[in-house]
């Protein structure tokens, strides 16, 4: 949608004059199961946003209209609390702005957004961010880029209850154009790292299946790793995370370790060294070396920690067998979802009919396939 057209839609619904402000999704490169171990990833903005267009009220209510599900939902101010609704995360942004001592009038909210939900892609990261914006804009308050991602990070976490890491919200404010982001989620600390488009694109294929065993093994996962830190520190004291133990040293004890917890080791400190080798080979121009790492981590994610499925191997599988294909692994948490390809440019057609056709051929299931460039964080969207 235009920005005319979406700022037409707000006058119409709520005779007024809105302030707009977009926040992108975002597909993780390399890196994962990494964040909830202190370590690194290396995710990217992508070039579809959720669009919050914004004007005050003059009580303590908000009203907020999604284009995209077609429902308007209002709250309070104040005591709202969560409804278990796609509204928690714009009330949740609110909740913590208050939390944090600003007084917030009412307002009118109109939601709009091309990221697409429910696919791994964050669209409550690019919700939470773009209403964050939105909101502190009706106070003239500005966050710095950390603290606006951490207030994301908190609405989510304690209104709406999801224990999520601080990538999703960190990429949502802090993506540019033609870079991805290395980020230490230990420090938040973070670098810009060039991607240009100018050989590539980033190719998100979602297989549309999602395993419910996934939130369940998500927590196994998290103990076997709390139970190698405290095997390993029996040998290293100064370990506090797997981030902390390089591959080498972790060879040399691992053969201490249960196997289940050895190969669970092994995939997070071989993970966190990939994306070290990922940033060395995209600031040389070696996208060849970075589709090679792309490739080990989907194999260290499919047989050491296991969170991989039947159709995303099915994907990665198609994908690395076709021309332009320099890289293909899952991406997010595993056991359904998306994966990620580097593919090139010239090339990047022929890879969406050929994938969706042979994938469609393997499981009867009919992909989304998206097509992505490094894009801008969130901003307030005016007229160029």
């Amino acid at each position: 949608m235009e920005l005319t057209e979406f700022i037409q839609q707000f006058r119409t619904h709520y005779d007024a004059e809105p302030r707009v402000f977009r926040a992108p999704g975002r597909v993780n490169l390399i890196g994962e199961h990494t964040d909830y171990n202190q370590g690194f990833v290396f995710p990217m903005a992508l070039d579809r946003y959720t669009a919050a267009a914004i004007a005050p009220r003059t009580d303590r209510h908000v009203r907020v209209r999604s284009l995209n599900m077609a429902e308007e939902v209002t709250f309070a101010l104040d005591g709202a609390v969560p409804r278990q609704h796609w509204s928690d995360y714009v009330a949740g942004i609110a909740d913590q702005i208050g939390k944090r001592g600003m007084q917030l009038p009412g307002a009118n909210i109109l939601l709009w957004s091309d990221v697409p939900v429910g696919s791994g892609l964050s669209s409550s990261a690019a919700l939470e961010i773009s209403c964050g914006l939105a909101f502190l804009s009706l106070v003239d308050a500005r966050l710095e880029g950390r603290d606006l991602a951490l207030l994301g990070q908190a609405a989510e976490n304690r209104f709406v209850g999801m224990n999520c890491g601080i990538m999703d919200q960190f990429i949502s404010v802090h993506g540019r154009e033609e870079n991805a982001l290395f980020l230490d989620c230990r420090s938040l600390e973070y670098q810009l790292v060039p991607l240009p488009s100018e050989h590539s694109r980033i190719v998100v294929c979602n297989t549309r299946v999602k395993h419910e065993l996934g939130a369940s093994e998500y927590n196994n996962r998290r103990r076997e790793c709390e139970e190698g830190v405290a095997l390993l520190q029996k040998h290293e004291p100064a370990i506090r995370a797997l981030r902390d133990l390089a591959l080498k040293r972790f060879s040399g004890l691992a053969a201490g370790l249960p196997e289940l917890v050895r190969k669970r080791c092994r995939h997070v400190i071989s993970e966190n060294e990939r994306v070290l080798q990922s940033i060395q080979c995209l600031r040389s121009g070696d996208l060849r070396g970075f589709g090679q790492l792309m490739n080990a981590s989907h194999d260290s994610l499919r047989d050491d920690y296991e969170v991989s499925c039947l159709e995303l191997d099915h994907m990665v599988e198609i994908a690395r067998s076709l021309a332009g294909c320099l890289g293909a692994r899952m991406t997010g948490g595993g056991f359904g979802g998306c994966t990620v390809n580097l593919v090139e440019k010239e090339q990047v057609g022929n890879f969406c009919s050929e994938i969706a056709a042979q994938y469609r051929s393997r499981t009867g299931l009919e992909p989304a396939i998206y097509i992505s460039v490094p894009a801008q964080g969130a901003h307030e969207w005016r007229e160029e």
